[in-house]
């Protein structure tokens, strides 16, 4: 099957964790962010099906996957959609439960951090919520970031192997490495602390980025750098 991405152009964020999916299992897809708007792509072509009136089941917002007749919207609901499909999920019901549990609280952990420089409203400049992004970013780096990779840290333990779902590799997996990569780049100081007692999520984070297909996509071009219009956003004054 052909699919076809549907994110803002210019920035990985939430579909970036498709991207990763979709490389990795080797899938032919087009990204329409990255085509030109007189090729059928940019923001007007989000628009299409975000407020086209012939969208009987529109999705609320980017990423959204056209997958032949299917459109699906949310990034954890493609991963459950995608994972079977390209070899990425678990064969039993519980195994593909269980990952996308994983998913949707990795969903939970990235929210989080985009909150820490947009505590207020994502409506609003960063700078004129600074001082409540120092405060929130205080809390999320005292609390919160251990706890969500302690979590993710006992989980890879308990499973018994290098991975979060079991023996094989899943899209949670790769969706972990990935936001390892987005705390480096936030918050590079905080991140290194804090993971200096998650061993397993390290090793983790550079098994799927030594992967040969993701080590490819990364080196093709095609990979948007992190960036301050994104969910992961480096501000010096928030890392400490």
């Amino acid at each position: 099957m052909n699919y076809e991405l549907y994110y803002w152009p210019g920035i990985q964020g939430r579909g970036e964790f498709v991207r990763l999916a979709l490389e990795q299992g080797g899938a032919e897809y087009r990204d329409i962010a990255l085509l030109p708007e007189e090729q059928g792509g940019g923001v007007p072509a989000l628009l299409k099906f975000l407020e086209g009136p012939d969208v009987a089941r529109p999705p609320f917002a980017p990423p959204f996957l056209k997958a032949g007749r299917r459109l699906i919207g949310q990034t954890a609901n493609i991963l459950l959609f995608l994972g079977p499909r390209l070899g990425l999920a678990p064969r039993d019901a519980d195994g593909r439960l269980w990952t996308h549990q994983l998913q949707l609280t990795l969903a939970d952990f990235v929210l989080e951090i985009h909150d820490t420089h947009h505590p207020i409203a994502g409506g609003l400049y960063y700078e004129q919520q600074k001082a409540e992004a120092k405060r929130r970013s205080r809390a999320f780096l005292a609390q919160r970031l251990p706890k969500f990779l302690g979590y993710f840290e006992c989980v890879i333990e308990r499973a018994g192997g290098k991975w979060l779902a079991g023996r094989q590799l899943s899209y949670a997996d790769l969706s972990m490495a990935q936001v390892v990569a987005g705390l480096r780049y936030a918050f590079p100081l905080a991140s290194k602390k804090a993971l200096r007692s998650c061993p397993r999520l390290r090793a983790l984070h550079d098994a799927v980025f030594a992967r040969p297909r993701i080590r490819r996509y990364v080196a093709s071009g095609r990979r948007l750098a992190f960036n301050n219009e994104d969910i992961f956003r480096h501000y010096a004054e928030l890392d400490d």
